[in-house]
């Protein structure tokens, strides 16, 4: 379980590092060379700060999906303690980190009221949702744990006897 912590604690400390950064360089709405960042190609760096849920929508509905965040993270907390494998507890500790860092920016950047705070997104792809490290440390880590368990769960399979008359 310490992994699990360690790791979530890595996540949420780089999520709110850049978001500070963010909010401290870039200025919301148009784009211009003093309110955003071109990076590479279509990759720039915009402010924007999201309501919602994952890619701008159920805007209003922060402080409901901020109650599910707390609870998804207590609960995968729970989950790392009886992890099996070391690369499992880390996974679930970086979702937990994603999930407190979009939580922590609902507790701290709320102005309407009880988790009314918008999430800091930033990284703009132009042609995808703006997101955070948070997004990605929730979704890469959902996709990586579940690969994981399908190929354990595989390797764990009886293997058939080609060729058998049975």
């Amino acid at each position: 379980m310490v992994v699990a912590v360690v790791a979530a604690a890595l996540v949420l400390a780089l999520d709110q590092v850049t978001k500070g950064w963010a909010v401290s360089r870039l200025a919301e709405g148009a784009c211009t060379p003093d309110t955003c960042v071109d990076v590479v190609g279509s990759l720039r760096f915009r402010l924007h700060f999201n309501t919602g849920a994952s890619f701008s929508t159920g805007e209003g509905f922060g402080p409901y999906i901020a109650v599910i965040a707390l609870c998804m993270s207590v609960y995968l907390i729970w989950l790392a303690r009886s992890a099996t494998h070391r690369t499992q507890a880390i996974l679930l500790g970086v979702i937990t980190g994603g999930a407190l860092g979009n939580l922590a920016d609902r507790v701290f950047r709320a102005s309407d009221g009880f988790l009314s705070g918008g999430v800091v997104d930033f990284i703009d792809f132009q042609w995808w949702p703006i997101f955070n490290i948070a997004d990605v440390a929730i979704v890469g880590g959902v996709i990586v744990l579940l690969l994981t368990q399908f190929v354990r769960n595989a390797d764990d399979e009886p293997a058939e006897h080609v060729g058998s008359d049975a």
